[in-house]
């Protein structure tokens, strides 16, 4: 596949933000500038800087912020759209899982999934469609389809409903963090050059002679603004992409119409002692009709998800009683002991970005396609949106040759992404359950050393988080707020929401030391009773 190619550095690269700024403010054209820090703007990012070309990414909030840190923490070939005939999807998704798995052993590991059988005619049917997923991915292949007894089930997982349980079906498909996936491409696309600035606003899209030549964006902290030129602007703002369209078409005295039918997805977190043990559950057809999990992660299990359409779009959206009903009494149906309202220790929402078929009114999510798709506006505003965060590098793979296609960029071969190992990750190094355990120095890959050079190494704040790597977040990782390291760097506030409140105003002095401005805390501390707070 190529030639393995290692980022790795003697030393993580500062993120000091008034460099950032300078840079910013700098008079040159960029090859390309990008809006949207999630998983598929950051994608891109990297791919381009791989290749050779001149990138600024701005974003509006902080990196991942919004949908790319609310997954199931799955990276997975999509065992239901193979039940759906979607064969190209799932052979494409199970390729980029394994290649996630390769780039970053820190942040992702292979992750087996029990499916129960409460029927005898279960068995058969899933085990067959399970195997065609194991064919599918052939060589990549995680672990081979097994059929298991009802003894052996329970074995495997003894909080399980036994109540007629004939048996059930264990496969494997694998996990990562989805926040800091998302960070260790930014911070490896800046070791290529790429200059991306967190907390920057776009105000203006700059057009000239009827085509898009940059943009004018804004720094939330000091309300100093910036021009940027670029050669080529893709918009990558997920569920926001309809905005900056709307922006584009302005120019034209055209109205858009919108590409994208938000869909809302509610998780929950619960204590670990619901699901014992580092295997998942997997209910392949719940009530609605879609699939729920239960999965074990970072010391807690994530119960999820949703699929509920969602037409305003809000930043932090909230969850919708029905949707918390829903996942409670499917849950209370395969675990004996079953979580209830006052055993939730955090629950959180995350917007899709889904495409809209032409006609559709976006009220039927589920059925909409997790495809991407990439358009090109009469101005050149190149918009990517939709798919899923295992397919991030080949939607930006494909949104580059968009751009080449269409002569915005001059087409360069560069590093080739599939080998590219991610800022953390040296070759040949495996890391040892770093998503089912709580976490701690194991998420920092061969960067851990580092931690033991910073103040603070051995001053543990609350749920595997010391000191120093609240300093390492503010030095190497572009964190400005108390939220980015509580509920990003750290995933505390996803994970247990009281902990992390009680855990802020530790994190809020030592972030306010290293970076001398306000780190937010009162306003983390609203957000921790959102968190908290059940519909």
């Amino acid at each position: 596949m190529g030639r393995e190619l290692n980022t790795f550095m003697n030393r993580p690269e500062p993120t000091d933000r008034a460099q950032l700024l300078d840079r910013l403010g700098a008079l040159v054209q960029y090859d390309l500038a990008i809006v949207g820090g999630g998983a598929t703007g950051l994608g891109i990012a990297l791919d381009a800087a791989a290749r050779g070309f001149s990138v600024a990414l701005i974003e509006s909030e902080d990196f991942a912020h919004g949908t790319s840190s609310r997954s199931t923490k799955l990276l997975h070939g999509g065992v239901r759209y193979l039940a759906q005939g979607n064969i190209s999807l799932v052979q494409e998704a199970l390729h980029e899982r394994s290649t996630v798995l390769h780039n970053a052993p820190h942040l992702s590991q292979r992750l087996s999934f029990i499916l129960p059988c409460y029927k005898y005619w279960q068995i058969p049917f899933y085990a067959i469609g399970l195997q065609m997923y194991d064919a599918l991915a052939g060589k990549r292949g995680l672990g081979k389809t097994q059929i298991m007894g009802s003894s052996a089930t329970r074995r495997s997982m003894p909080n399980l409903q036994l109540r007629q349980l004939k048996g059930s079906v264990r496969y494997w498909d694998a996990q990562f963090d989805d926040a800091r996936l998302a960070l260790a491409l930014a911070r490896t696309a800046a070791q290529r050059g790429a200059l991306l600035v967190n907390y920057c606003k776009v105000n203006e899209l700059i057009h000239e002679n009827g085509r898009i030549s940059g943009l004018v964006c804004e720094d939330r902290e000091t309300q100093q603004s910036f021009k940027i030129s670029a050669k080529c602007v893709i918009n990558a703002a997920g569920v926001w992409v309809d905005r900056l369209r709307a922006s584009d078409d302005a120019t034209r005295n055209q109205v858009s119409q919108a590409i994208v039918a938000p869909s809302q997805g509610v998780h929950i977190s619960v204590d670990a002692s619901f699901l014992p043990g580092h295997e998942a559950l997997i209910v392949p057809k719940t009530a609605d009709g879609r699939v729920l999990f239960a999965v074990p992660w970072r010391g807690k299990v994530i119960l999820g998800t949703t699929d509920t359409p969602r037409h305003d779009l809000s930043r932090e959206p909230d969850p919708f009683k029905a949707e918390l009903d829903f996942i409670l009494d499917e849950g209370a149906k395969y675990l004996e002991r079953a979580p209830t309202r006052a055993d939730v220790k955090s629950i959180w929402v995350g917007l899709r970005p889904l495409v809209k078929p032409p006609s559709d009114d976006g009220d039927n999510t589920k059925k909409i396609s997790r495809e991407h798709t990439v358009l090109i506006s009469p101005s050149k505003l190149v918009t990517v949106t939709g798919g899923k965060w295992t397919t991030y590098r080949v939607m930006a793979q494909d949104a580059l040759n968009h751009c080449f296609d269409a002569g915005l960029l001059s087409k360069k071969q560069g590093d080739d992404t599939v080998r590219l190992l991610l800022v953390g990750a040296q070759q040949n190094q495996h890391f040892v359950d770093p998503m089912v355990v709580a976490g701690g120095a194991a998420l920092y890959g061969d960067e851990a050393d580092e931690l033991l050079n910073l103040p603070g190494h051995d001053n543990e704040l609350g749920g595997q988080l010391t000191e120093a790597m609240v300093r390492f977040a503010a030095r190497y990782e572009y964190a400005r707020k108390v939220e980015d390291v509580l509920a990003r760097r750290a995933r505390i506030l996803f994970l247990d929401a009281r902990l992390a409140q009680s855990m802020a105003p530790s994190v809020a002095g030592i972030l306010q030391s290293e970076t001398g401005i306000d780190p937010g805390l009162s306003e983390f501390l609203e957000l921790c009773e959102h968190y908290l707070r059940l519909p």
